[in-house]
């Protein structure tokens, strides 16, 4: 069965559209008008595999935060319909990237149960034109839309770009292999629940 999704929101404030493939090669293409966004993004999909298109407007005139966490809402919402019933996926993985000066660590569990640890600190307001705190808002909105327990917690670092670049690669690296299906159980809820 293919593992794939499409979603499409629309708000007064964002219109965005997300296809996606889990089972692809990494491919994408990607247009959001936030041109460090668009990179972060793009990073995503090539390290997690994800075959992902994203076409969003939205209105940056104001700021960036409505599309960020819009575009995160909708990237979350169709990994999470994607999934289905989760049923064969090895449920849990991690991810230690280093990058230069910068190393950050990446744990999550594809459990159908969202939530968001976030131990990373800037030391600028400001990548570009993008507001650094909205990263946070960004991987918040992902988690809880992808239904993913996520924990992502900078080691070290100096360089801002290097620090969310390194999350948002951990991030793809280990999402890679918690959606992989398990060869010695693949068709199997990875729970004693029976459900996720």
């Amino acid at each position: 069965m293919a593992r794939t999704a499409s979603v499409a929101r629309k708000t007064n404030e964002t219109e965005i559209s997300v296809k996606l493939d889990l089972d692809g090669q990494g491919t994408y293409k990607v247009s959001t008008g936030v041109g460090f966004l668009d990179h972060m993004l793009e990073q995503l999909a090539r390290h997690s595999l994800i075959d992902l298109e994203v076409q969003a407007k939205g209105d940056i005139h104001i700021d960036f935060h409505h599309l960020t966490e819009d575009t995160g809402i909708a990237i979350g919402e169709a990994v999470s319909k994607a999934l289905g019933d989760r049923k064969g996926i090895t449920r849990y993985a991690d991810a230690l990237i280093p990058m230069d000066e910068t190393l950050t660590r990446v744990a999550m569990d594809v459990s159908n149960r969202p939530y968001l640890i976030w131990k990373v600190n800037f030391t600028k307001p400001k990548l570009g034109d993008m507001d650094t705190e909205l990263f946070k808002e960004w991987f918040q909105a992902f988690a809880q839309n992808a239904g993913i327990t996520l924990h992502i917690e900078n080691l070290y670092g100096e360089n801002n770009h290097h620090i969310v670049e390194s999350c948002y690669k951990g991030v793809a690296r280990a999402l890679r292999h918690a959606i992989t299906l398990d060869a010695r159980s693949p068709h199997a809820v990875p729970s004693t629940k029976g459900k996720l």
